[in-house]
């Protein structure tokens, strides 16, 4: 079968096996260009994935199979010889029917680890329920793995909570009043206004039990009390702040009432986790870029659009992989102390809000218009990331060639 892409509502509904594998590579394949020009040299995987040297010898990644999870596993393999457990939540794909990118993804991860003989092993499964916590530690036991990193990047518009079964649901809308913002369709380059309304009371708390902090720090305690944080432990999970005209639909809305919950958990676990294995708990809010959830937000669309233009004509553009690959390197890993702002948060967002960018993009935002956002924008940019996500308009990729089955990589 020819497979092209298909798109509804700024959504991909499909995914392309060999271009999802081939974008694994390629992040594989930067690491290990960085490996080279920072003098870094990963030990050799022996018995349950230690190695003499290396700051990461065991990595759990939570939400493994995309973005910046998937960076996060491809950086502590391939960067630091890190034996992984993965999870993340996917369909599979049949012989004729498309699974999720985040399948195929997985899949191109596990070889490539086992190619090089990194042990990793990945678990498809809800990361909410107790059942796959269980999963985790009975395999990391089985691996001799004791995790000296553990990342929390899951996203997710439900949460059943694994005590009461209860349901939760997340919204992504503004407090107090409707939001207007402009919009664009990735494909076509049309402009149009995307209204969002107020949240209640209950979207909110809601959007925190799925989205705030207390999925992570059940993960944590759980491994804690089976003996599965190594001395010196940290965990980090991900977020984003943006610039003060999208706070109104995002920091300051439902997603980011989560946010900052995840900002408090990350606290308080600090101070458990130095009490118990001299550990550490981070928020790292990290770089604006297209997922399949910023697709669908009013007003970052155009905004991450005309973001990436700037920040690539002043060469400081990066993607999920140069995010976290710098993260690692330059504040999880540099040193003794990990830096952060006043707020105790990791800030890889620092060329996208440096101030000169910012303004520059804050005046093509005010005259920005359907028919100057080719020009104002990286509206190509754009468009190529969110394809990319699923496997499209992958460089080496043959789109008119025949898949013969869809659920092989």
């Amino acid at each position: 079968m020819i497979v092209k892409p298909m798109i509804r509502n700024n959504i991909c509904l499909n995914a392309h096996p060999a271009g999802c594998a081939r974008e694994v590579e390629n992040q594989i394949a930067f690491v290990k260009a960085q490996n080279a020009k920072r003098g870094r040299k990963p030990g050799a995987p022996v018995s349950g994935g230690t190695h003499p040297n290396g700051p990461v010898k065991a990595a759990l990644i939570l939400g493994c199979s995309t973005g910046y999870g998937l960076a996060s596993r491809i950086t502590a393999s391939f960067g630091y010889g890190a034996a992984t457990v993965g999870v993340s939540f996917e369909k599979e794909a049949s012989e004729a029917k498309s699974g999720t990118p985040g399948w195929y993804n997985n899949l191109a991860f596990d070889r490539a680890a086992r190619r090089e003989g990194i042990p990793t092993h990945t678990i498809n499964a809800d990361a909410f329920s107790n059942a796959t916590r269980d999963l985790v530690i009975a395999k990391a036991k089985e691996m001799g793995l004791v995790f000296d990193l553990v990342v929390y990047s899951l996203a997710s518009p439900v949460r059943t909570d694994p005590e009461t079964g209860v349901l939760y649901r997340s919204v992504l809308k503004p407090f107090g009043k409707s939001y207007d913002g402009l919009t664009v369709d990735t494909m076509t380059g049309k402009i149009s206004t995307m209204t969002a309304e107020p949240a209640t009371e209950t979207e909110a708390a809601e959007t925190i039990k799925v989205m705030g902090g207390e999925d992570w720090a059940l993960w944590i305690d759980a491994l804690s009390s089976a003996s599965l944080l190594a001395p010196g432990c940290t965990t980090v999970a991900y977020s984003y702040i943006g610039p003060t005209h999208t706070h109104a639909i995002y920091r300051d809305g439902t997603i980011g009432g989560a946010k900052k919950h995840l900002e408090k958990t990350a606290r308080d676990m600090s101070a458990r986790m130095k009490a118990s294995v001299g550990g550490s708990a981070f928020v790292s809010v990290n770089k604006g870029l297209v997922t399949r959830s910023s697709a669908v937000i009013p007003v970052i669309p155009v905004y991450l659009s005309i973001l990436f233009k700037v920040m690539k004509e002043k060469g400081t553009h990066e993607g999920c992989i140069e995010q976290i690959e710098r993260l690692c390197a330059e504040r999880l890993f540099a040193g003794k102390s990990v830096p952060v702002d006043a707020d105790g948060l990791i800030r890889v967002d620092d060329l996208e809000m440096d101030d000169e960018v910012q303004a520059i993009v804050s005046d093509r935002m005010a005259a920005v218009t359907e028919a100057t956002l080719p020009s104002l924008g990286d509206l190509e940019g754009y468009r190529h990331d969110f394809l990319a996500a699923n496997g499209f308009d992958v460089a080496g990729i043959d789109y008119d060639a025949d898949v013969p089955r869809m659920d092989v990589i």
